[in-house]
């Protein structure tokens, strides 16, 4: 009996011993860790400074608005998804930031969640700046809510942030005919915003879109993008140089019966009812584009057009450039106030290289005899020293019609291998002084660096 009651007691105090030991990690002082976040969804408002990081996936789950100055910074190799039953759009509204600073081995990827994707599983990218516009559109498309759809200001210098080495994929809204959500969409952006190494790839409408606002940037990539590739309106007054323009022949947006067709370039001021002179005007100095039409492949779309498309009123100066496989024409130009700044040399196709499969020259849209297709060749062979090729092959790139793995470099022996030419406002320093014309250094392939994807 004694011996039983020892054990007992024995027992105890060792209960106790360990009792105490115990209590030296007890949850209710020294928690164990939380369980590691790798996904997380994101909806409604950002409204205050938030930081993403690359070890969690962020689903954007319909409209999601970074508001009240709030910054956005989104860290190297992070990734963010849509689904397509909420097609996510990330906005970044006026005021806001987003510092989105990917590296050429990490670049930002948003793209769609599906094991499938397919265009318009993800909305699109908006920023919105204060710098200054012409007015030409009311309120900013795609079906955001009232609070957020206004845009515009009066300050070109003002700063929305950063935006390296982001890749856009399977992007494009439409809320309505003529009303959506592009790849990357940029509202009255001003130019001490930073962009730069952006690839737009498989989107539904337009892979950029920029109206108004006054930022440059450089070593931007659309690639089968199904409505036009670079779209500028509503008085867009920037530089661009080192930009990459690929179609797939038979990927179109539906059109329905607007009339509409996909263009490498399209370029606005604004719309009939507005007569087409609101200033600013839209006036882009580009140089060291490179853009590949259809080329009248087998199975292209009955809705592809034009390499280059300037119409309502816009002022247009493209340099070093090479326009190839354009559809229905290589050059169009619409409107009366259009052709007669082409006339005046208020817009200039200089020192580029062009061919197209149907007419190369085109004029549409003209009330009086300001211009027609002779005069025009005229004067873009002529003064402004372009050159037109009977097939996009006398161009001699290296494999531009390869649709799954384009390769644009000049080969040897291409009228490519001239020096670019940078006089007027080319001479600004923001553009670097080429030895080649189009957007490819045949020494240094940009396009094809580690942040780049094609075949999708």
């Amino acid at each position: 009996m004694k011996k039983a009651i020892f054990l007992l007691s024995s027992l105890a105090v060792l209960g106790l011993a360990s009792c105490s030991k115990n209590d030296d990690t007890d949850p209710g002082t020294n928690p164990p860790p939380p369980p590691t976040v790798t996904k997380q969804d994101v909806r409604g408002s950002i409204t205050k400074d938030t930081h993403w990081t690359a070890g969690v996936t962020y689903r954007l789950r319909g409209y999601v608005y970074v508001d009240n100055n709030a910054t956005l910074t989104i860290d190297p190799g992070t990734k963010i998804v849509s689904n397509k039953d909420s097609a996510g759009v990330l906005i970044i509204y006026k005021g806001s930031k987003i510092n989105a600073a990917g590296t050429a081995d990490k670049p930002i990827v948003i793209t769609s969640a599906e094991s499938s994707p397919k265009p318009g599983d993800l909305g699109g990218l908006v920023i919105v700046g204060l710098a200054t516009g012409n007015g030409n559109h009311a309120v900013l498309e795609g079906g955001v809510d009232v609070p957020h759809q206004q845009f515009g200001g009066t300050n070109d210098a003002d700063n929305s942030g950063v935006l390296q080495y982001v890749r856009i994929e399977y992007a494009g809204k439409a809320v309505n005919p003529g009303d959506e959500v592009n790849g990357l969409s940029m509202y009255t952006v001003g130019n001490a915003t930073k962009v730069d190494h952006i690839e737009v790839l498989r989107g539904l409408d337009d892979a950029y879109e920029f109206f108004g606002g006054s930022f440059n940037a450089k070593y931007l990539i659309a690639y089968n993008n199904a409505d036009d590739d670079f779209d500028f309106d509503d008085g867009y007054h920037g530089k661009i140089q080192y930009a990459v323009s690929v179609k797939d022949p038979a990927f179109t947006d539906a059109k329905g019966t607007t009339g509409d067709i996909s263009n490498n370039f399209e370029i606005d001021n604004t719309v009939d009812a507005k007569g087409y002179l609101l200033t600013p005007v839209t006036s882009p100095v580009l140089s060291n584009f490179t853009a590949i039409g259809p080329n009248n492949a087998a199975g292209t779309s009955a809705d592809y057009g034009y390499g280059i498309r300037w119409r309502r009123g816009a002022k247009v100066n493209l340099v070093n450039a090479i326009v190839i496989g354009g559809q229905k024409a290589g050059l169009d130009i619409d409107n009366d106030v259009t052709a007669q700044a082409y006339k005046d040399g208020a817009s200039t196709l200089k020192n580029s290289l062009l061919s197209a499969v149907a007419e190369p020259y085109k004029l549409d849209k003209l009330t009086a005899a300001v211009l027609d297709a002779a005069g025009l060749k005229a004067l873009v062979e002529g003064r402004d020293g372009t050159k037109l090729f009977a097939t996009a092959a006398d161009v001699q790139l290296t494999d531009p019609f390869n649709n799954a793995a384009p390769n644009l470099i000049p080969k040897t022996g291409s009228p490519a291998l001239v020096a670019g030419k940078f006089d007027g406002a080319f001479a600004d320093a923001f553009f670097d002084k080429t030895t080649y014309i189009g957007a490819i250094d045949p020494a240094n392939d940009w396009s094809k660096a580690a942040w780049t994807v094609y075949g999708k």
